[in-house]
């Protein structure tokens, strides 16, 4: 991973968004800060009996992240098709990294997938906000 530095505390919050709750820059983000994605570290084969279960992390065919402690803020991040960070991976740890800055206002966003995408957000319709600005030009 590059040389980062973490998202200072108060740089961010959690808000409403299209998709739900979300994080927001509540100051500039510069490109490269991250915040860990969090939580206890499980095997893939306990987190798919968890019917429902929201804020898995898998990092590989044996180990996921249970991220659904309030305290991991990184649970937040919602999908988008048009994302402002990306999340990579030192061993079992996950990290969501800003890919550019990031201005006060806008909510910090990652892509989930492929996989993710097509089983879980397609069936019901993306709602990241650039998916809901397209839809809302389709209907006016």
């Amino acid at each position: 991973m590059r040389k980062t530095v973490p998202f200072p505390r108060t740089h961010y919050k959690v808000g409403r968004s299209s998709a739900g709750l979300g994080i927001f820059a509540t100051d500039t983000i510069k490109s490269g800060m991250y915040l860990e994605y969090v939580g206890d570290l499980i095997s893939t084969d306990q987190a798919n009996k968890k019917k429902g279960a929201r804020y898995l992390f898998e990092i590989n065919s044996t180990w996921t992240i249970d991220g659904s402690p309030r305290t991991n803020t990184a649970r937040y991040f919602n999908h988008s098709c048009d994302p402002n960070c990306e999340s990579t991976q030192k061993g079992t740890q996950v990290f969501i990294v800003a890919t550019r800055e990031i201005k006060k206002g806008e909510e910090l966003t990652y892509d989930y997938g492929e996989e993710y995408v097509n089983e879980l957000i397609k069936p019901h319709g993306c709602r990241c906000s650039t998916c809901v600005i397209k839809q809302k030009k389709k209907t006016s």
